[in-house]
């Protein structure tokens, strides 16, 4: 398969590396469209393949076009691409907020799967969301499938309208776990701790914490019982939070990125 990505950021550039790192690709049958000079210098370095400042005729060449634009870029770019794009290919939006629907009708271009990843697909351990309309076949849906999974892991969603929850939950997740993580920090300093000492126990807690949750044959609920003893310091800690009701605060939270993430799909 031959890929265009248009749009080199962070996360453009984390499924570029992907492909690359598991053959998936040939660099000489990536293309990268990057606007930016800068960034252009740095994508050289990396040499990932054909690298272009504008959306040419050589677009038509590839079975696959990457929209990796900031969602408030993309009118500007889905002109020029309108006219070089053929029925034939296969259009992946990684751009938050933008519609099926609204991608179809910029391009006038019927086969779009719009995706939602989240930052951990820069290390190969990302999540993502996907949907897809009904002129991409299911042979070209798998393929772009084992592309997304080389980022980390995915989940298809019949309903597009899904991915609202998505971005609240998992696309904006890891912000929730790096503000948790900041607070705990914080916590230990004013306890007396140097930072980076703070920091390794708090990082090293998560770390394993995950790999409990992931492994240990237990509800999350008989997890916290399993630290937490009664009359103990963890259960003095708890009974704070549940008076504070930081469940419910994160729970808020997570609905306010989820209509926020609906308000930006209605344009």
């Amino acid at each position: 398969m031959k890929i265009a990505i248009i749009g080199c950021g962070n996360m453009g550039m984390a499924f570029a590396r992907a492909f690359l790192k598991f053959d998936l690709v040939k660099n000489q049958d990536f293309l990268l469209v990057e606007k930016s000079t800068d960034r252009m210098d740095s994508l050289t370095s990396f040499q990932p393949g054909v690298i272009t400042g504008i959306i040419g005729p050589q677009i038509s060449e590839y079975d696959l076009i990457i929209l990796s634009v900031k969602p408030q870029d993309f009118l500007s770019v889905a002109g020029a691409l309108k006219e070089v794009i053929k029925p034939s290919q296969v259009v992946l939006s990684i751009m938050a907020g933008v519609t099926i629907e609204g991608i179809q009708n910029a391009l006038d271009h019927k086969p779009v799967i719009r995706a939602m990843p989240n930052t951990p697909a820069m290390l190969g351990m990302g999540i993502t969301a996907y949907s897809a309309s009904p002129e991409v076949d299911i042979h070209q849906l798998r393929k772009i499938e084992n592309l997304i999974n080389a980022t980390g892991r995915s989940v298809f969603l019949e309903d597009e309208e899904q991915l609202n929850a998505v971005t609240a939950l998992s696309g904006s997740g890891p912000a929730y776990f790096f503000y948790v993580v900041k607070a705990m920090i914080e916590a230990g300093k004013q306890m007396g701790f140097e930072e980076n000492v703070a920091a390794l126990l708090v990082k090293q807690t998560m770390l394993g914490s995950y790999h409990l949750i992931n492994t240990a044959d237990k509800s999350l609920d008989d997890l916290i019982k399993a630290v937490a003893s009664k009359g103990g310091t963890t259960e003095a800690a708890l009974r704070q939070f549940e008076a504070g009701e930081l469940d419910k605060t994160l729970e808020k939270g997570i609905f306010a990125a989820q209509v926020r993430s609906a308000e930006l799909s209605k344009g």
